[in-house]
């Protein structure tokens, strides 16, 4: 089957793209720079000739305290662009997968989040993401995972930005009622593959297992790093952004898991495998 990968430079292109080629299965993959996924004449035009039957969008725009005040990008990239691609889909009929996110959820549950639960963003772009899953979903055949706390190779995640705040002087002040479940880039390729090898489609939560608040989070990671920095405990408020979060947004993957009769690591051996990997 051919496969067509969009946002193949960002952290969960990258990890398909390593995985197609490391197996030699036939793909393409594209990134802004070579198209531009809002824009369905150039969608069209990237897709037509080569007819792939799977397309796997890894596209978003994810800049969340910046969506707050350039709403018209984040809904461009993350609703328009999977509407274009769910256009496509249907006149190819391939199957469209499309990545979501924890953001949709409001926190207010305070219990992992499954796939019945109702969303609620707090932000501009939880919003958009949730507008995103709407339309892929009327492409027949489609398949929306939701992931958390996505981390992998690349700068855009909480292990990168730690290891630099942690390069400075002084404590460092990490929030402790944050909590939601990191999730490794590698450990979604293997299920989304696992996935549409069972031909699952609709909604499912896509997270590694059990949950965390970012402190124990950053712990995990430097002492994973052989980093001994002084961490102390803090509170959401204390930091100021422009967007809302939820507190807690920790989505269980037991569905998922048990739909396809596998074991998705804990988020403490995904961090581990990550910084193993990549130290």
């Amino acid at each position: 089957m051919r496969v067509f990968i969009t946002g193949a430079k960002g952290q969960l292109g990258t990890s398909f793209v390593r995985r197609f080629e490391a197996n030699g299965w036939d793909y393409q993959a594209a990134d802004v720079d070579t198209l531009d996924i809002t824009d369905v004449n150039a969608v069209m035009d990237a897709l037509m000739p080569y007819r792939p039957g799977l397309i796997i969008n890894c596209a978003a725009y994810n800049l969340v305290d910046k969506a707050e005040t350039d709403a018209a990008a984040a809904y461009a990239v993350n609703a328009e662009g999977p509407r274009n691609l769910s256009l496509a889909a249907r006149k190819l009929e391939s199957t469209l997968v499309h990545f979501g996110t924890d953001y949709i959820f409001d926190g207010a549950k305070a219990a992992p989040y499954t796939e019945a639960d109702k969303p609620n963003p707090l932000n501009v772009y939880g919003s958009s993401k949730l507008k995103g899953e709407e339309y892929v979903l009327q492409a027949p055949g489609s398949l929306v995972l939701r992931l958390s706390w996505v981390f992998g190779r690349g700068e855009q995640n909480f292990i990168h930005k730690l290891k630099g705040w942690a390069a400075k002087p002084g404590p460092l002040r990490i929030s402790v009622d944050e909590v939601s479940v990191p999730t490794y880039t590698e450990d979604v390729v293997s299920v989304a593959l696992e996935a549409l090898k069972c031909g699952l489609m609709g909604v499912w939560h896509l997270a590694n297992t059990g949950r965390c608040s970012r402190y124990d989070w950053a712990r995990l990671a430097l002492a994973e790093y052989g980093i001994d920095k002084e961490l102390l405990p803090a509170k959401m408020a204390e930091f100021k952004t422009a967007a809302r979060r939820p507190g807690y947004s920790a989505m269980s993957n037991a569905a998922l898991s048990a739909e396809l009769g596998l074991k998705i690591p804990s988020w403490e051996e995904a961090v581990k495998a990550f910084i193993r990997e990549n130290k």
